[in-house]
């Protein structure tokens, strides 16, 4: 609110130079004497003098330096005359030479008490506020302004005891502010309670606020008492919640230094007093990773001599030094890591093959190769770990099938997913100099298996991006290099650590994101999806106990047929693994055990009528490859990394000019495949019997459904140029069949991959029988028997004989007929081909 030293610092032009010092005199003037000033006569003209900073108010004196020309002018003339002068403060004291328009229209009349002229030619003057007065017109500009005014008089609405009582408030809150500003001395207090007049306290008060001239000249405006009273308040009131709040903040910084200075005092005290009996916290931390480190076997000799180095530091180092907590924590880093601490592998083969098959059905492939390992390992006692990965869709048991393993050798399971790290440091570790430093995934994986030779999981690897802080698969080369990783370097730890024993899988669900030399360093097992007889025996041995119990039910309460887990398989999901079977057979269990806790059942046997009540009407319908009733419809098989599924590939042809128009949503590769097959086919097409019209005046627009979704891959090239040759020759594709492989403009078709999966599809669906790439042959005798079935499987190693084995004999239309365009149509082609030559020859020649 007031001054910091209770001055009026109030200029106008040179930042009061010379009044540094200038304590303001306090006139102890009456109510008497107070009204006699105020309504003093005003002069009808009065000379006009600018105050850049404040506002003067009557009663009030200040002191005032006057240096421009105008004023100077003005003081000299006032000064040797009547001594009175008006003041009008300046809307914005930026303004050096103000005009009219940059006065505030109100002001107050002023005494000259004392003139003081300065060393540097200006001159200092001291004056009193009489009355108020409004201006009303600009008589004179020159030498000095002078205006026309007209006296304002303020008017007390307040008496007798509500006055007293508004003017004590007021005073309280004032001595309250300067009693808590440091600044002003205690005599000011003293002052403002011997002010006797009400009017000249607001006036004095007004002018020490420290508030804006704006809000001072919004003051001396004001003509109610009460209202101006009211509004001084409210200024008073706002500087003492801050000079509250401020004295809140001193006294909490006091304490709070009070505090941590105790504190201190105490502790050293504490220190004196420990080392003297001999009981040094400190000292006894230290003892204890000396301890540690003492009873540490099997660590290498270089990490015992970096420790000791460590512990040898953290003596010398202050604990209130924030570089004592960082070294400890680097020791204890070291001692808690599993320095050549194994678990004793049991290399029982028939156990570990029974807790395989325990756990998991099927994946004879998987438990063939863990069995291997087991028993070179038996054999060689020493033998380095392979890195393993998992490939195959979700749900397949990719990530359980692990615990399996860990449990089948006796030693502990840890896993962490790589799926969205982004920072190299997650798996090297960060640097001691960073705050909050700590050491990668791997060694703290290390630490919570407190085993040298643990299980260690590396999930969803395929998923692992890429940025500005690294690219962490760089950083998994040295952890899955079984020739590197006896030696693994963490940028924390910055000691070798021997990942060797430790055996790593990892998973992925597709083998396309995965950098080739960090694939290059894994062996790739390929986790296919189940049959549908192999999904039944997995519900039935695994995950329906698994959701009973969940689900807070026996055996006795609920029984599935196997006929009703046939139904949900086949109507309810359609995946490669058993993730949504598991959902939907959770699905069962919560109804039935609704059903038994809210009374209405004892227990239930679920059938295949049940099926539909339950989980609603079925999801998915067998796409048993529609036996086509028109030509240009051929089936074909893709791999997705979700497993396999089949591919409707559309062809259908109008009059045109020989345009393609394809569309599903087809890669470059795709698109390719079907160029090629119209290349095969415009190249025979006398003996496919096909008219020379059907490329030349006939649009061919291949379609693949589900267009929303991305296709792309070389293996719907034998499909496609099914598709396409059953429209052109009119013989339509036979029966239940599917084909997949690559063809080349040489007559060859390629093998390709994903064939065990592309294969359960054809089964899913219902197909009868597949054409395979001959050099597929080998992936299909891998194939288990039982997965066949009674499924046909043909190959193919040349594109001849295609169509002769897929489509029909005999065309559905005569393909002349079919394809026959009228005389108009031709000389229209002819014309616009004709007209485009032209064109593009005029375009040679210029």
């Amino acid at each position: 609110m007031f001054d910091q030293n209770f001055r009026i610092k109030m200029d106008f032009e040179d930042q009061n130079e010379g009044f540094d010092d200038f304590e303001q005199a306090i006139p102890l003037m009456s109510e008497e004497e107070e009204k006699k000033l105020s309504e003093s006569e005003v002069p009808e003209n009065l000379p006009i003098l600018p105050l850049k900073n404040t506002v003067l108010f009557p009663g009030v004196v200040v002191p005032i330096t006057v240096g421009r020309d105008r004023s100077l002018a003005l003081v000299k003339e006032a000064y040797e005359s009547n001594k009175t002068i008006g003041v009008v403060a300046q809307k914005d004291e930026s303004v050096e030479n103000p005009e009219p328009n940059d006065l505030f229209k109100f002001g107050t009349v002023a005494q000259i008490l004392k003139l003081i002229k300065m060393p540097d030619g200006s001159k200092s003057v001291v004056i009193q506020g009489k009355s108020i007065f409004e201006i009303e017109e600009f008589i004179q500009s020159d030498p000095f302004f002078k205006a026309q005014v007209k006296p304002i008089r303020q008017h007390m609405d307040l008496s007798g005891v509500e006055l007293d009582a508004s003017i004590r408030s007021i005073k309280e809150t004032a001595s309250k502010i300067v009693n808590l500003s440091p600044n002003i001395p205690s005599e000011a207090s003293i002052a403002i309670n011997n002010i006797s007049s009400p009017s000249f306290l607001l006036n004095f008060i007004s002018s020490n606020l420290q508030v804006s001239i704006a809000d001072k000249q919004e003051l001396l405006e004001i003509r109610n008492f009460s209202e101006r009273l009211d509004k001084v308040m409210e200024h008073l009131q706002k500087e003492l919640q801050v000079l509250n709040l401020s004295e809140e903040i001193r006294t909490k910084v006091k304490t709070d230094i009070d505090d941590q200075q105790r504190d201190f005092y105490l502790r050293q005290q504490m220190k004196a007093i420990q080392e003297a009996l001999g009981e040094d916290v400190e000292q006894q931390g230290i003892a204890k990773l000396k301890d540690r480190l003492d009873k540490k076997k099997n660590v290498p000799k270089h990490v015992v001599e970096e420790a000791k180095k460590e512990i040898q530091r953290l003596e010398m180092t202050p604990n209130s030094s924030p570089n004592y907590g960082i070294i400890h924590s680097y020791v204890e880093w070291i001692l808690d890591l599993p320095w050549g601490d194994y678990s004793k592998d049991k290399l029982d083969l028939k156990r570990a093959r029974k807790i395989l098959d325990e756990d998991h059905y099927g994946l004879e492939k998987v438990k063939k190769r863990i069995i291997e390992y087991l028993a070179v390992l038996k054999l060689k006692k020493d033998m380095k770990a392979p890195i393993l990965c998992f490939y195959g869709p979700p749900g397949v048991g990719k990530t359980s099938l692990g615990k399996s393993i860990a449990r089948a050798l006796n030693r502990e399971f840890e896993r962490f997913s790589l799926g969205g790290i982004h920072d190299e440091a997650e798996i090297r570790g960060h640097r001691r100099t960073y705050i909050g430093a700590l050491p990668g995934r791997i060694l703290r994986s290390m630490k919570k298996a407190g085993k040298g030779n643990p299980v260690l999981m590396l999930d969803e690897i395929d998923k692992v991006g890429s940025d500005f802080r690294g690219d962490p698969t760089s950083a998994l080369l040295e952890v899955l290099d079984p020739e590197q990783n006896d030696s693994f370097t963490d940028n924390y730890l910055e000691l070798e650590y021997d990942l060797s024993s430790v055996l790593f899988i990892a998973t992925a669900n597709s083998l396309d994101t995965i950098p080739a030399p960090l694939r290059d360093r894994m062996e790739i097992i390929n986790i296919s999806g189940y049959t549908q007889e192999e999904k039944i025996e997995i519900a039935r041995k695994y995950l329906l106990p698994k959701q009973i119990e969940e689900n807070g039910l026996n055996k006795k309460q609920i029984k599935i047929s196997k006929a009703a887990i046939n139904k949900i398989i086949d109507e309810y999901t359609r995946e490669s693994g058993v993730r949504n079977l598991e959902r939907q057979l959770g699905a069962v269990c919560r109804n039935v055990a609704a059903q038994i806790a809210s009374g209405e059942i004892e227990s239930m046997s679920v059938g295949v009528n049940d099926v539909e009540e339950v989980l609603g009407k079925r999801k998915f319908f067998s796409e048993v490859a529609e036996r086509t009733t028109v030509p240009g419809v051929a089936t074909g098989l893709a791999w997705t990394p979700y497993g396999g599924d089949i591919l409707f590939i559309e062809a259908s042809v109008s009059q045109g000019s020989g345009k393609l128009h394809i569309t599903g949503q087809l890669g470059e590769v795709m698109k390719e495949s079907a160029m090629l097959a119209i290349s095969y086919l415009r190249a025979r097409y006398e003996e496919l019997n096909i008219p020379e019209e059907a490329f030349k005046y006939f649009d061919l627009h291949i379609h693949v459904p589900k267009g929303a979704v991305p296709k792309d891959g070389p293996s719907a090239g034998v499909a496609l140029l099914s598709a396409v040759a059953s429209i052109f020759t009119q013989r339509k594709v036979k029966g239940t069949l599917a084909m997949t492989g690559e063809i080349t403009l040489r007559g060859l078709v390629l093998p390709v991959g994903g064939i065990k999966e592309k294969v359960l599809a054809a089964k899913r669906a219902g197909i009868e029988k597949v054409y395979l790439p001959k050099k597929n042959e080998k992936d299909v005798e891998e194939i288990e028997t039982d997965i066949i079935g009674d499924l046909q499987v043909e190959y193919l190693e040349r594109m001849d004989p295609i169509l002769d084995l897929i489509l029909e004999d005999k065309p559905d239309k005569d393909p002349a007929e079919f394809f026959k365009v009228p005389e108009s149509h031709k000389r229209q082609i002819e014309s616009t081909n004709s007209s485009k030559d032209s064109k593009e020859e005029m375009a040679v020649m210029d």
